[in-house]
């Protein structure tokens, strides 16, 4: 299929939307006054640090919505003005805020559902408003939605789309791409439909698997099973590996992005020479630049004298587990949470574990005087973040 011709048809049509639709000021207000907080714009004026009691709250430098974020739950809002009567669904959450999420289904917004692990569009009828959300939706659900006449609003991240054309362009030369990320995610599953051949890396161990068997051979049956889930159909490592290219998924952590690069960059330049590198290496650089801002304001934030960190965000926030992983390997304690309710009574903590299983530890607060790091995922409202601050204030005075 020519996804980029069906692409560029479709944004053509009189029912896909991408710009608003002229309520960009009033919605500014209503977001204003739902997502944003006070308190944080007093934490930010005060040099992102402030202390009552016997708390200290350091912000990073660089949390919370990012522009891409804002722009989606924006046109969102926007979507609900400009069809008040209509149906209409998101193909998947806005953003991974549960917070926000929920907001949308207050609003009459209804999610697609999914039965037995697919999503089932059977429900969305001919005319009814879809919006595709931040991280994009994939060709097929694009094709599904176009057949039905549906009215397709699409918020999909501008770094995102970029991503999209990058593995286009592997596409257009018979690159294989190879994609930072996870074969879930919802961002990854629309880049690897825009893709020919694609083999999807979770982490540098599994790039260095790869660029082992491309260099000396291996077990292809191991290989094929290894990968199993997050490869294009028909993939054979022997065949597809002579000619690479890298992409990623935007929110993955961007030191691992650029070591897979450089990886599977020298190991192109061993087998093939370094004359001929360009006809067997391609590398753009999709690294998401809030993505990126962030990250490096938690290395900032890590290197300041703290008792903990707070990380919080979405239990299925890529970019703010990859947040949480920065703190973890400073050796810090920190507690990844996603909303005020995971502070429970008696000095108790539900909070997300790196392998995705939740814990709750005990006397997670200590006593005394407390210095406390503080960050948010690109998808979380500064509201959510002053709800948390303000809890363990409250926490800590109570205990004196």
């Amino acid at each position: 299929m020519d996804t980029k011709a069906f692409k560029r048809s479709l944004q053509h049509s009189e029912n896909y939307h991408r710009k608003g639709f002229g309520h960009q000021a009033e919605v500014a207000t209503q977001l204003q006054s739902e997502y944003q907080s006070n308190l944080i714009q007093q934490i930010r004026d005060s040099n992102y640090t402030l202390t009552r009691g016997d708390v200290t709250v350091v912000l990073a430098q660089a949390f919370g919505f990012c522009w891409g974020v804002e722009r989606a739950v924006a046109m969102a809002y926007e979507t609900r003005k400009q069809f008040p009567a209509e149906r209409i669904w998101i193909t998947n959450e806005i953003i991974h805020n549960p917070s926000v999420n929920q907001r949308m289904q207050e609003m009459g917004i209804k999610f697609i559902p999914v039965v037995a692990g697919k999503k089932d569009f059977s429900v969305v009828d001919p005319g009814d408003v879809v919006i595709l959300p931040a991280f994009g939706a994939s060709v097929q659900e694009m094709q599904v939605l176009s057949q039905k006449n549906c009215k397709i609003v699409d918020t999909t991240c501008p770094w995102v789309s970029k991503v999209w054309n990058t593995v286009e362009k592997h596409k257009k030369n018979e690159y294989t791409s190879i994609i930072h990320g996870k074969y879930k995610h919802e961002e990854t599953i629309a880049t690897s439909s825009f893709a020919g051949k694609y083999l999807i890396v979770l982490n540098l161990q599994e790039a260095e698997y790869v660029v082992k068997y491309i260099l000396h051979g291996g077990d292809r049956n191991e290989f094929l099973a290894k990968f199993s889930k997050a490869c294009s159909p028909g993939f054979d490592p022997d065949r597809d590996l002579e000619k690479v290219g890298i992409a990623n998924q935007t929110t993955m952590l961007k030191s691992e992005t650029e070591q897979i690069g450089k990886l599977f960059e020298r190991a192109m330049m061993q087998k093939y020479g370094t004359a001929n590198l360009k006809e067997h290496f391609q590398s753009f650089n999709t690294i998401c630049d809030a993505t990126q801002e962030r990250q490096d304001a938690m290395l900032e934030l890590v290197e300041k004298p703290l008792d903990l960190i707070v990380v919080i965000g979405g239990f299925n926030s890529s970019n703010t587990t990859q947040l949480q992983q920065i703190a973890l390997e400073r050796g810090l304690p920190s507690y990844h949470i996603d909303s005020v309710a995971r502070i429970l009574p008696g000095n108790r903590i539900e909070h997300r574990l790196l392998n995705g299983n939740l814990k709750i530890t005990e006397n997670w607060l200590p006593k005394g005087k407390v210095i406390m790091g503080l960050t948010s995922g690109a998808s979380t409202p500064d509201k959510v973040v002053a709800d948390v601050i303000e809890k363990i204030f409250q926490l800590k005075a109570t205990a004196v």
